[in-house]
């Protein structure tokens, strides 16, 4: 479906997003492991978050609905049950590398699956570790999905030092950690998001600038409440959106404030940006609160590549901003958004030669530069719910327009999106 998008006068009022979708995976997912019933509060409505849900229900876990909050009724220790089907987790990445590492300490056999998309993306990054704990997993097509997972008789605990800054991975071994005795510890040499650690409330340290997170079945976790904070990388369109309008200001709400998350935020500020912090409160050591946006001039900046781990799924956002911005925008040390939903490389660099830009493409980056030539963009999507969203806020921002074609992905992230773009601009 092709979405056609008018220039906007002005971006105003309060918004309020539905909860954070890192959150929302795991805390569904350690929900499930516990025994008893567990609330959650905010829960996402994304397609991605659904895929998380549909398989918990699939193995034997209860998910009630009511208007104000998800009740997940889990089975406890090894309390789950054989799937009948293959575990479809469509086109999530966490829901397949997380469940991965919960399937590989249960005892019956089950098969992950995923969408055309996620089928592409590298799995043996989750398989390698958990192999060292013993777990019985291997893939069905070169390292990808599907994932065939066996009963294996006892996981040990290892130490293992993560090859790439990647939360998913850390996560799944985590997860597996649960189910062993001894104490499982994850060193990081580059800090990726911490959500799993902090819903588990795991013990964290940092030795000789390595970060070491530290798990055993001491940490299995019991049934609680959760508020999930709304999720920062769907404000951060919005946000971008508000910056590049005149005579703009925007209220965002309970919004995820952990600084795992906030580099974009920190890097726009640095950039120019007009943004207020404040904080209210913490749950289960998950800060959040509101960000207050308003107009301004950025000019572009060197992007250091220590902080590339923590903003990118916010690089297709900042490389849209960065265009209205003053100067080059150049990023390297970035070939992870190879691997995401789509080349997210090649994804930027094709919708910025559409729009007539001077675009350099690497290995691990791109630069460009430039003035826009086409005044009526076609932007593509790829199928990919974050290059949508950006050339959609994009196309708010040209002169005459713009439209994006494949709108429909960003149901995988925000599905309000659109009616959000609507009530808060003029």
């Amino acid at each position: 479906m092709i979405h056609k998008f008018d220039k906007i006068k002005k971006v105003s009022g309060n918004l309020s997003l539905a909860g954070d979708k890192s959150i929302s995976h795991r805390a569904l997912i350690i929900s499930a492991l516990a025994k008893g019933k567990s609330y959650l509060k905010n829960l996402s409505i994304s397609e991605d978050v659904r895929a998380t849900l549909n398989c918990l229900q699939q193995i034997g876990i209860e998910i009630i609905f009511n208007k104000n909050q998800t009740i997940v009724n889990g089975n406890g220790f090894k309390g789950f049950k054989k799937p009948s089907l293959n575990l479809n987790t469509g086109n999530s990445g966490t829901t397949a590398r997380l469940l991965s590492g919960v399937l590989a300490a249960q005892n019956f056999e089950s098969t992950v699956t995923g969408d055309f998309s996620l089928s592409k993306r590298p799995m043996n990054r989750i398989i390698e570790p958990l192999k060292l704990m013993g777990a019985q997993i291997s893939s069905l097509h070169k390292d990808k999905l599907p994932l065939q997972i066996n009963p294996t008789e006892k996981l040990k605990a290892i130490t293992y030092q993560l090859p790439i800054a990647s939360a998913q991975v850390k996560s799944a071994v985590l997860l597996a950690g649960l189910y062993i005795e001894e104490t499982t510890q994850v060193i990081e040499l580059t800090p990726t998001r911490n959500h799993t650690e902090n819903l588990l409330n795991l013990n964290v340290r940092i030795s000789e600038n390595k970060i070491i997170s530290c798990v055993s079945s001491k940490n299995y976790p019991e049934a609680k409440e959760y508020f999930i904070p709304g999720d920062i990388s769907s404000a951060i369109y919005f946000i971008v959106l508000t910056l590049l309008t005149k005579n703009s200001e925007l209220i965002i709400e309970n919004v995820s404030l952990n600084k795992t998350r906030t580099a974009a935020l920190d890097l726009l500020m640095k950039m120019g940006a007009k943004i207020n912090i404040e904080f209210s409160d913490e749950l289960n050591r998950e800060e959040y609160g509101n960000i207050y946006v308003e107009s301004s001039e950025l000019k572009n900046i060197k992007i250091e590549n220590e902080i590339i781990p923590l903003i990118i799924d916010e690089i297709p956002i900042l490389a849209v901003a960065s265009l209205l911005a003053d100067g080059e925008f150049k990023i390297s040390n970035a070939s992870e958004l190879r691997v995401k939903e789509s080349d997210r490389i090649k994804s930027l660099c094709q919708n910025f030669i559409e729009l007539g830009l001077n675009v350099a493409e690497y290995d691990d980056g791109f630069s460009v530069s430039g003035e826009a030539k086409n005044r009526k963009p076609n932007f593509k999507c790829f199928d990919d719910h974050r290059i949508a969203m950006a050339f959609s806020i994009l196309s708010c921002l040209l002169k005459k327009g713009g439209s994006v074609e494949g709108i429909e992905s960003i149901a995988i992230s925000n599905p309000d999106f659109l009616r959000h773009l609507k009530e808060n601009s003029s």
